[in-house]
């Protein structure tokens, strides 16, 4: 929901743990990114190419949520997901200084008389598109990622992050808390704990690990990969026995595919499959 009113301070070392659920090296995704744009809106850019969406925010320098952002971003979001030609999105932002540093605290006072119809509702219907896209998502985190920018970056199935960059939720700092979805979405990522640690004290976090995956999952069977995300979210709304029933059914469209006759037949004449994602 908010950017960070300190963006210079130091991330606190007893904090570390907190960034544990955010991991991988994305610095392949950020020089895709810096050499292509196409597709330009004035705060959203898209670029496709090997089944690959990269989708970036683009507000220089700190890519703050603006209202304008959220309404070309729940846009582009609706095309994208209905693209064929579409098989994994990657989110990340322009330059090198942030993912997203959070809204642009500028526009308060225009939604501060009623800020969950003007603001928050919208940020949430853009934010869940993201959270509900039928096909595999990757935040690429460049620089910092604080407030609503983590915020977003939670509803990705997965998140890297260049060595060196940071995460926050630091609302508790402007007196409210985290209200595009991050209560719910970063706690279900990373631990309740851990969780509490971003959101009460409010500091940020170094992130750090190694490895970039978009293209090694727009090469997997997308068929099967989308069934799969619906599998895994069913461990979160129903009892164990129902979600494990029900996961069935997927499982059987998974192996009446194309792309699973291709995987066996791979795995035996000891190739590499090459799935045609049907």
């Amino acid at each position: 929901m908010i950017g960070a009113p300190a963006i210079g301070c130091q991330a606190n070392p007893g904090f570390q743990t907190a960034a544990a659920g955010f991991m991988i090296d994305a610095a392949p995704v950020f020089a895709a990114n810096e050499r292509a744009r196409s597709m330009p809106t004035q705060s959203v850019t898209s670029t496709h190419g090997d089944g690959v969406a990269l989708v970036a925010l683009d507000n220089p320098p700190l890519n703050l949520v603006t209202l304008e952002m959220t309404r070309e971003l729940d846009a582009l979001l609706s095309r994208l997901a209905a693209d064929p030609a579409v098989r994994v999105m990657v989110l990340t932002g322009s330059g090198s200084r942030a993912f997203c540093a959070g809204s642009d605290i500028k526009e308060f006072l225009e939604v501060a008389d009623a800020v969950v119809p003007k603001k928050l509702a919208r940020e949430n219907a853009a934010y869940s598109r993201v959270a509900e896209f039928p096909k595999p998502t990757i935040a690429a985190l460049n620089g910092i990622a604080f407030g609503g920018g983590l915020e977003l970056a939670a509803c990705c199935d997965l998140i890297v992050a260049e060595a060196g960059g940071s995460i926050a939720l630091p609302e508790i700092k402007l007196g409210v808390f985290p209200g595009s979805g991050g209560t719910i979405r970063v706690t279900r990522r990373i631990g309740e704990g851990r969780a509490k640690q971003l959101m009460f004290f409010g500091e940020p976090v170094p992130v750090e690990t190694a490895l970039t995956m978009a293209r090694e999952l727009a090469a997997g069977p997308n068929v099967a990969l989308q069934l799969c995300k619906q599998s895994i979210a069913m461990a979160f709304d129903r009892p164990e026995r129902e979600a494990v029933e029900a996961t069935l059914a997927l499982s059987d469209r998974a192996f009446r595919t194309a792309d699973c006759a291709e995987g066996v037949r791979a795995f035996f004449a000891k190739q590499p499959p090459r799935f045609q994602h049907r």
